[in-house]
């Protein structure tokens, strides 16, 4: 496991949004090196970084058209290089995005699959016997390839499987096994590319749909196995890399197969949306003032899943993410506040989405930008201050289009008020990383103190309390000590801690 994980807190970077330094109206990486000073004053050491790869981007650049080369609109290999290793005098470290379930329609492997006459990638895709043989049960591509057969996909319809093998071979006249030699090349083809990045500087990856690969594999046994193969590589030759699944499933990707961390975004229960987002407007969530959130029903689905996972990787939680409305969708500046208290002073790895940090909004009814579709708004341009774009580029046509309000949050204007989010999340982030019993692999004890919503967890000497809730709330508490952080009005007084709405008080015992 690489130390550093236990202190890290990531920042998430989704280039072509971030910062546009040549005029093109697309972020790039000259860009994102040129504001590598302002995510170390975040406090963040450590940067995932969505896909950076060439791709035709009819999904983001979650299609590959090339594993190995950087895509040219956000520059070239050496400029990766170079943000390596800036990043890395600074102190920051930097996971790529690895999409290994499945490729573009334009990656040279599946121009050569496509064809009729068998080549060494004809098996690196899923393809039928026949056009013909479309069986139902499987997402399949028919009659546009020369040759005779049909392919399944991952995702959209330009984002051919790739062949990891059957778990369960129900159709064996098209069907390999995992262990067939077709199969097998496909995985060492991945390991492949892993290497090739490593080589170069890259602290890790963020892995795309970590659980899609082996395909009827309910219990994700065959795909965990190759997991542990990939993981077997790293400890022995790049055991200061790092690997978090987007599997949200803590004991498949993290005990199973062999990942450092998993996201929390959708695990069993649905825990994420239970915290932040549950109801048409967040108005059933645990974080919303009206009161109406299970607290119960949190617990007992994450709890299990941390006791479980402890040992061995970390549980990651995030502000939001490039394929989720922003929080500000469904919540006020109180409650956002109180989420990022919740976000980072609990166990785990966590990530904040680019803006979050100064409370971007998220853009409804934006048409659809390679592929985002309703997430179309979480991915507009980082809004740096007042001016053309809000600083983001000099374009008269950039990616997206930025937030026209006249009280857009900026940095700049952000950037210095002690009632913004961003002085809250700077703050928390800072505290984190000054108390060890923050870290990531700190202990837990949660604590619920009553039928309110209000609530509190321990952990080591530090106490963390909320009231999420619109309700004055008074408990009695059996411990004692220094408050060093809060957010709204509460106190400790007589052996009671008071709290007002909307508040949070983190105490030192």
């Amino acid at each position: 496991m690489p130390n550093w994980l236990n202190d890290a807190v990531f920042y998430e970077i989704y280039p072509q949004s971030f910062y546009d330094t040549n005029g093109d109206g697309i972020g790039d990486i000259e860009g994102i090196i040129e504001k590598l000073d302002y995510v170390k004053d975040l406090g963040c050491n450590a940067i995932w970084l969505n896909p950076i790869f060439d791709s035709p981007f009819m999904d983001a650049g979650y299609d590959v058209r090339d594993y190995k080369k950087v895509a040219p609109r956000y520059g070239t290999n050496e400029d990766l290089v170079r943000l390596f290793e800036i990043a890395h005098a600074k102190g920051i470290k930097i996971l790529l995005d690895l999409v290994p379930g499945h490729t573009s329609d334009q990656h040279p492997w599946f121009l050569e699959a496509k064809k009729a006459e068998k080549n060494e990638f004809s098996d690196r895709y899923i393809f039928t016997k026949s056009v013909w043989d479309a069986p139902p049960e499987y997402r399949m591509i028919c009659g546009i390839c020369e040759r005779d057969g049909n392919y399944m996909t991952n995702f959209f319809s330009r984002q051919p499987a790739l062949n990891f093998g059957f778990h369960e071979i129900t159709h064996p006249e098209w069907q390999l096994s995992t262990d067939d030699p077709a199969c097998q090349a496909t995985a060492e083809a991945m390991k492949d590319v892993m290497r090739f990045w490593m080589d170069k500087g890259a602290d890790g990856f963020r892995v795309d749909m970590a659980d899609s690969l082996v395909k009827n594999d309910d219990e994700k046994i065959a795909t965990a196995r190759i997991w542990r193969g990939i993981r077997e590589m790293m400890d022995k030759e790049y055991p200061e890399c790092a690997l978090v699944a987007e599997w949200c499933h803590p004991e498949r990707a993290i005990n199973n197969s062999g990942f450092h961390m998993d996201f929390y975004l959708d695990h069993e229960g649905n825990g994420y949306s239970r915290l932040f987002r549950y109801g048409n407007f967040g108005d059933k969530s645990i974080f919303h003032p009206n009161g109406q959130g299970n607290l119960k029903a949190f617990t007992d689905e994450y709890l299990p899943n941390y006791y479980l996972t402890q040992e061995n990787g970390y549980i990651c939680f995030m502000t939001d993410n490039h394929d989720i409305p922003r929080v500000t969708a469904y919540h006020d500046t109180q409650t956002i506040k109180l989420i990022n208290a919740f976000i980072f002073t609990m166990p785990g790895v966590p990530f904040l989405y680019y803006g979050d940090e100064i409370g971007m909004r998220y853009l409804k009814g934006l048409v659809s930008k390679e592929g985002a579709y309703s997430r179309t708004g979480s991915r507009t341009p980082m809004q740096w201050c007042a001016g053309k774009n809000l600083g983001f580029s000099t374009s008269d046509n950039p990616y997206l289009p930025v937030d026209s309000s006249d009280d857009a949050p900026t940095v700049e204007n952000q950037k210095d008020d002690p009632n913004s989010i961003y002085r809250v999340v700077t703050d928390l982030i800072a505290l984190r990383h000054q108390y060890a019993d923050l870290h990531g692999n700190g202990e837990l004890e949660f604590m619920t103190v009553s039928d309110h919503l209000a609530f509190a967890y321990r952990r080591g000497s530090l106490v963390m309390y909320f009231n999420p809730t619109a309700a004055y709330f008074e408990t009695e508490t059996r411990f004692n000590g220094d408050v060093i952080y809060q957010i709204g009005q509460a106190e400790i007084s007589n052996g009671k801690i008071q709290m007002q709405p909307q508040s949070f008080l983190l105490l030192q015992t």
